[in-house]
């Protein structure tokens, strides 16, 4: 099950994609995660890459941030990244978008769209093929003095070039980076 930490939408049952490529974010992971920006989610625009079920951008919204857009290119998951934001009545807040990460990046660019965060939570073997963070320094998505959470596997050995690695959390096979 997954479900609404904290906020105004607590306790709100989200639902699952039936498939084994998305894999959301455990609650106690969720949970250590939104304590530790607490204060700078309140108005923030959020970036949900990789979204899934949309459960990090909902509980985003759910404890402040202004808006949050959400982007998959899995049709699936763009199904349920709907659904579960119209169980929490969010649809005014959110853009959905359905397209792979990169293209969607450039077109949030050329729209001058940047936000104060951005999560990520790619398949963990596309951060052995690629750098999610190249593209967003590239376009200048981020703003000044925003961050990049990533959520990767604790042994992928990533190299982020583009932004300087603040600190790190982990719990079980999870690993949240933050980047500055």
């Amino acid at each position: 099950m997954i479900r609404v930490i904290g906020g105004i939408y607590k306790g709100k049952r989200l639902a699952k994609v039936p498939s084994p490529l998305v894999r959301p974010m455990p609650d106690k992971l969720k949970e250590a995660l939104f304590n530790s920006i607490h204060e700078d989610i309140r108005g923030a625009w959020c970036l949900d890459g990789f979204s899934g079920t949309g459960s990090v951008g909902i509980e985003a919204l759910s404890r402040g941030a202004e808006r949050v857009v959400f982007v998959d290119e899995y049709y699936p998951a763009i199904k349920v990244i709907k659904k579960n934001i119209g169980k929490c009545e969010a649809e005014e807040k959110s853009i959905v978008i359905r397209m792979e990460f990169n293209r969607a990046v450039i077109r949030l660019s050329k729209e001058k769209i940047e936000f104060d965060i951005i999560f990520l939570d790619p398949p963990y073997k596309l951060l052995d093929e690629r750098n999610p963070l190249k593209v967003i320094k590239k376009r200048g998505i981020l703003k000044e003095g925003g961050m990049i959470i990533l959520r990767h596997y604790f042994k992928t050995r990533f190299e982020p070039k583009f932004f300087e690695l603040k600190r790190q959390m982990s719990m079980g096979d999870d690993r949240i980076s933050f980047y500055g």
